[in-house]
């Protein structure tokens, strides 16, 4: 009909126009995250590498708890009361941007803790090695223990009926626990003894 409009309202319509929004904030988000981290830790610790190693660890931990996230709540994988039957087939829109921001603010508290501890110690005249057992050493029950208070507070919100709830909280639950645990206990360290003297490069 000439001169006729069409306009689609409703539930569904709203929806589709939330998804977009948000699947559209979602890679800026990102980019501005990342970028305004690693130009905070490189004028903090006069390097090029440590916020490089910093953002893509964080990336890491971020990545595998969308992984597992996607496994539990899209495709159905997991035990009864956690997992939805049947399979929702994709995630909360919203779950993604929240869980990054989140996880990505708490793995940097971690980093820098552990980091700023070592700097300390090689400053303090130990070889690269000895400085990253002595950050390890001073940081690792702190971190722990912060990361455990947070997976205990993320867990409890799986037990809820919401499932947008019970995905945020699992996503950052399992984001934290790996990072506190595989992440800032293993690869973090292991990657800055392999650096070396490079971790302070050009600062020294």
């Amino acid at each position: 009909i000439p001169g006729a409009h069409i306009r689609v309202g409703g539930l569904p319509a709203l929806n589709a126009d939330y998804e977009d929004t948000v699947g559209g904030w979602f890679f800026g988000v990102v980019a501005l995250v990342v970028i305004a981290t690693l130009i905070a830790l490189g004028i903090g610790f006069r390097s090029v590498l440590v916020p490089i190693k910093a953002v893509v660890l964080n990336l890491l931990s971020v990545g595998a708890a969308f992984g597992a996230t996607v496994l539990v709540f899209q495709d159905g994988w997991g035990p009864a009361w956690l997992a939805p039957s049947p399979p929702l087939g994709s995630l909360f829109p919203i779950v993604p941007l929240l869980v990054f921001c989140t996880v990505f603010g708490l793995s940097m508290d971690y980093e820098v803790f552990l980091v700023a501890r070592v700097r300390e110690a090689r400053r303090a005249g130990m070889s690269e090695a000895e400085a990253v057992a002595e950050g390890l050493a001073r940081t690792g029950g702190v971190i722990t223990s912060a990361a455990a208070i947070m997976v205990a507070v993320f867990g409890a919100f799986t037990l809820g009926e919401s499932l947008l709830i019970r995905m945020l909280g699992f996503a950052l639950a399992t984001a934290v626990l790996l990072d506190a645990t595989i992440i800032r206990m293993a690869i973090g360290p292991a990657l800055l003894r392999l650096a070396g003297r490079w971790n302070w490069w050009p600062g020294g």
